[in-house]
């Protein structure tokens, strides 16, 4: 499996609407030469259908007050290191303020992933964001190597099928062998088939991409707004440019002093609490929980089916079948929010009659597979991300003896992420550093929202982000509440701190707890 380290911001079981830019985004021929690329001039133009690797569907829906998204494409450099070299194309949406007689500036949202598409995840999730659009165009993007950006392709519909399939927490030495095995062949095929951009998808990259779409926007400072990854995202531009940051919030915050070790074993501890949670809540409800008659039954039998699947695996959707990996990513995508406990609690209860169908749909909603048989670049811009960002490179040896403490974190999810550790261990380029460097002195404050019941980001990752931005940058606020995320849930408390900062500028007091 990729080395997503479960960094992936939770999919919608339906579809949802997605979109892209029209102009071609490969790299270019060097014509960065004599063209100043902070005044270039984007060509706004009505969405189309998306690309394959940004996941297919329809075009995005009118907003509610009837008005039409917006695409463009911005010419960045492919390296930043020869801004005059070679360029690619990374796609762009917005929908533009209601309020243009008080619009303050563009707001660039950054959903997560790495490796999550930006210009197909706001009009699915902007619905929530109605209050922000008042004052700002609400903006996003591909980020490079992703969706339309000059995207990462590493194996075909095909090839990805199976390997996702593959036992990805395996028991002894020819399994291991596989699973390396496997792993080398997707990291080679990325290689081959994306030489050109691997070295240059760094978060680092990222940020000066930011930078430059802040000015072609014509924005004096960055309003931004960052979610899971784009937490990071936005702490390494604090950091690489902190007196260009405007309003700034983070949401469901990555921990900037984890390596991906640390990162890997934060998250067992985050989706175990996650289940835990999952399993009291179904028990405690008024009427009978058709999982299990306490929170440990609940756990126990779910740990049951793993095993059973490990050498059984039931039927899924035609032709595939549910496997004990695909059950793993499955349980783990539906803890990523509350309202998908119901799907969870479904998916298992077909499971136990041997019907996979609904827990193998929520793992290919992690994997980024379609109901067609194709696949986004998700996993593939995920992988290649997280490997150019991430120095440690781990072998079979190490994750064995790391198991115990992994197991010791999660029964259920500590293999399956020890294991993950392994995806960068044949990758093409060299690794960044051991983890980002967000210290951003000088910077405006930025409101950092921890959320305790957060999975995928666990909730001590706000206070190490605020003390890793330095003195008077981070503010803390706390929502205890459950899924990855804060705002998105639409806590009252929660939703009121960051409008009233964004559209306001008023900085809640540090410390706020909502509830």
């Amino acid at each position: 499996m990729p080395t997503r380290r479960l960094r992936l911001r939770a999919a919608a079981l339906t579809a949802t609407a997605v979109l892209l830019a029209t102009v071609p985004t490969a790299c270019g021929n060097g014509d960065a030469e004599d063209e100043d690329l902070t005044r270039q001039e984007l060509d706004w133009e009505e969405c189309q259908a998306p690309s394959d690797a940004q996941g297919g569907g329809a075009p995005p829906s009118p907003l509610p007050d009837g008005g039409e998204w917006q695409c463009a494409t911005m010419k960045a450099p492919l390296d930043w290191d020869d801004p005059k070299g070679d360029t690619i194309g990374l796609a762009l949406i917005r929908a533009r303020a209601g309020d243009a007689n008080r619009r303050i500036g563009s707001l660039i949202f950054n959903f997560g992933g790495p490796g999550g598409s930006g210009v197909t995840s706001l009009p699915a999730f902007a619905e929530g964001y109605e209050t922000l659009r008042t004052r700002y165009d609400l903006v996003s993007f591909d980020p490079r190597g992703v969706g339309r950006s000059a995207p990462v392709i590493c194996e075909n519909d095909q090839q990805l099928d199976a390997y996702f399939q593959q036992d990805a927490t395996p028991d002894d030495a020819a399994e291991r062998t596989e699973l390396l095995d496997n792993t080398k062949e997707f990291n080679e095929a990325c290689e081959q088939n994306s030489k050109k951009v691997l070295p240059h998808v760094r978060t680092t990259d990222a940020a000066r991409d930011l930078d430059l779409m802040r000015q072609v926007l014509g924005d004096d400072r960055l309003h931004y707004f960052g979610i899971s990854y784009g937490t990071e995202l936005g702490g390494v531009y604090a950091h690489l440019f902190p007196e260009r940051v405007g309003r700034a919030v983070f949401d469901a915050v990555v921990d900037p002093t984890q390596n991906a070790e640390q990162g890997s074993l934060g998250q067992a501890k985050g989706f175990q609490l996650a289940l835990d949670n999952f399993a009291q809540d179904c028990v405690s409800k008024a009427e009978e929980c058709p999982i299990g008659t306490s929170a440990q039954d609940v756990k126990n039998r779910i740990a049951r089916l793993l095993k059973d699947l490990d050498s059984r695996p039931i039927p899924g959707v035609f032709p595939r079948e549910l496997t004990q990996t695909a059950a793993t990513s499955g349980i783990a995508q539906a803890l990523y929010s509350q309202d998908f406990w119901e799907y969870l609690t479904q998916g298992l209860q077909q499971a136990y009659s041997g019907d996979g169908s609904i827990l193998l749909l929520l793992s290919d909603s992690m994997n980024g597979r379609e109901e067609n048989g194709e696949y986004s670049n998700l996993a593939a811009a995920n992988t290649a991300i997280n490997c150019a960002d991430d120095k440690p490179r781990y072998d079979t040896a190490y994750v064995e003896r790391k198991l115990p403490e992994f197991r010791a974190a999660s029964d259920l999810f500590g293999d399956y992420l020890a294991w993950g550790m392994i995806s960068c261990t044949d990758w093409a380029v060299p690794g960044a550093a051991d983890h980002p460097d967000v210290r951003a002195p000088g910077s405006a404050p930025i409101l950092v929202v921890g959320n305790t019941g957060d999975p995928a980001t666990p909730y001590e990752g706000a206070r190490k982000m605020v003390d890793a931005l330095g003195e008077g940058v981070g503010v803390e606020l706390t929502y205890r509440g459950q899924g990855h995320g804060a705002y998105d849930s639409e806590n009252k408390c929660v939703r009121a701190a960051v409008n009233g900062y964004l559209l306001d500028g008023k900085v809640p007091r540090a410390g706020t707890v909502c509830t």
